[in-house]
């Protein structure tokens, strides 16, 4: 019997596959037509059949081309699970896995037809920054894999938030995201400013700490600038204290001033003063400022030749009072003393201090002596004539030492001879002999023997002398005067001394 081609069979077999039901209740040829064969089917000489023929042609075809068998790897059905549940009735079924942010790999015992059968192997493996609850899971004669296999997003430790500070996110603690630190206000950030949670579940970086590094802020006052006041070369100058702020916490400790405190008494001149503050931290915070006090004055004076200035407060400050003397020999002209005033000008008239004009044409000794009065000293020196030896020795001794005895303020009053012929005098001014005896009986000075009287400023006699002295003893007993101690002040501080 002629055989149909290979490939009419292989074409035609889809026909019967899909009546496999109804067979045998309706032909092929009544869904398959012979028009609609393939060419070469409809060429090939295919014998007449019955009916009968032909249904036994099929069942052979539907024998050897479209039965299964087990182990074949062969799944006719697809994925009908009923059709699985009815002809393998009783095996285990796990649910078929889905992954979301992964996929799965299954590895079955009995061929890939067998799917999520009993001893099925999956692996998973999910996307990065999520992991597997399990890598692998395994279908249990439960019919439940055997653990959980969703894909979670990696998430690293909630991070702490560092003191005085805080951080902002990206997404949170999951994998990738990026955190920023920052601090609070007066404190600065050491360590790393941001930080990444990585694949490891940890960040890629440490919590920094926020630092107070600021130095706290203070103000000090304005300069201050003021005036001494009259017969002053101070000040008082007060200030308000002032209060540090700090940028962190606020807390500080006690201020600390450098320098003299508020509503003291300056002195004349510029005074740096300065505030320190320190924050808990540490941190010093500081300030400067300067307190000046100025004294208003007049024009310097100066002491007048042959005479002295004495000067109370700084000598030419306003308020200042200044007074003038003459050493001996010499007249005060002019003001004897002058006070500085608001307007920076002297008071009075410029001072002078000019030779003594000694009047030797005064009728009585007490009139010539008045004109030394708390002026000079005296030392009356009389002999009886000009040939007397301790005369003679006498004034060739004070003849060197003539300096010393003005510096002590001495005039030298000679008195030699007897009346009529008696000469008077005073360095090289003669006095009237009628004078000069009116001078020796006022002392009670003998006319025909040497004798010296020393008289002080107020005519006292102090002192005589029946012989010669020396020019050293004559300067002791004049420096023991009370009046002389001021006297050697005066000269002391104007440099006045004698080189021998």
């Amino acid at each position: 019997m002629p055989v149909a081609e290979p490939d009419c069979i292989r074409r035609i077999l889809p026909c019967f596959w899909s009546k496999r039901r109804a067979f045998g209740k309706q032909e092929c040829t009544a869904s398959f037509p012979a028009s609609k064969l393939p060419f070469t089917c409809r060429r090939a000489s295919v014998p007449r059949l019955n009916m009968d023929m032909w249904l036994l042609v099929l069942l052979f075809v539907q024998l050897c081309f479209c039965s299964g068998y087990e182990g074949s790897g062969q799944y006719g059905y697809g994925d009908d699970e009923d059709w699985y549940s009815r002809r393998y009735k009783g095996t285990p079924w796990c649910a078929p896995i889905k992954v979301k942010h992964g996929d799965v790999s299954c590895r079955t015992p009995r061929g890939e037809h067998y799917r999520n059968v009993m001893g099925t192997r999956c692996k998973i493996r999910c996307k990065q920054g999520y992991e597997a609850q399990s890598s692998e899971v395994v279908c249990m004669a439960s019919k439940h894999w055997s653990s959980n296999y969703a894909c979670r997003e990696i998430r690293c430790a909630k991070l702490d938030m560092p003191a005085n500070g805080g951080y902002k996110c990206s997404d949170g603690s999951y994998f990738n995201s990026r955190c920023e630190f920052f601090c609070s206000p007066g404190f600065s950030l050491k360590g790393q400013k941001t930080a990444t949670c990585q694949y490891s579940k940890v960040w890629s970086a440490g919590v920094p700490t926020c630092v107070d590094i600021d130095p706290p802020k203070i103000k000090c006052p304005n300069l201050k600038d003021k005036w001494a006041e009259p017969g002053k070369l101070t000040a008082r100058v007060t200030w308000d204290t002032p209060e540090g702020v700090d940028t962190a916490d606020g807390i500080l400790t006690d201020v600390i001033l450098k320098g003299k405190p508020s509503k003291s008494n300056f002195p004349e001149g510029l005074h740096k003063m300065s505030y320190t503050v320190f924050d808990r931290a540490g941190n010093k915070g500081s300030c400067r400022f300067t307190v000046r006090v100025r004294v208003r004055r007049c024009s310097s004076l100066f002491p007048p030749d042959n005479g002295y200035m004495k000067c109370d407060s700084d000598g030419d400050n306003y308020g200042a009072n200044c007074e003038f003397k003459c050493t001996g020999g010499y007249e005060l002209q002019g003001s004897a003393a002058r006070v500085c005033q608001y307007g920076l000008t002297w008071s009075g008239t410029d001072t002078t201090c000019s030779p003594m004009n000694i009047n030797v044409g005064v009728r009585t000794a007490a009139a010539l002596l008045d004109q030394f009065y708390e002026k000079r000293r005296l030392l009356i020196i009389s002999a009886p004539t000009a040939a007397n030896h301790n005369y003679r020795f006498q004034m060739t001794n004070l003849q060197h030492a003539q300096c010393g005895l003005d510096l002590r303020h001495v005039t030298v009053i000679e008195l030699v001879g007897t009346y009529p012929a008696q000469i008077g005098r005073i360095r090289h001014r003669l006095l009237p002999p009628g004078l000069a005896l009116q001078l020796r009986l006022l002392l009670q000075i003998p006319q025909r023997s040497f004798q010296m009287v020393l008289v002080d400023k107020q005519g006292m006699d102090k002192q005589r002398y029946p012989f010669p002295i020396t020019a050293a003893e004559l300067f002791t007993t004049i420096d023991t005067f009370p009046p002389r101690k001021d006297e050697m002040l005066l000269q002391q501080e104007a440099g006045q001394t004698c080189q021998s």
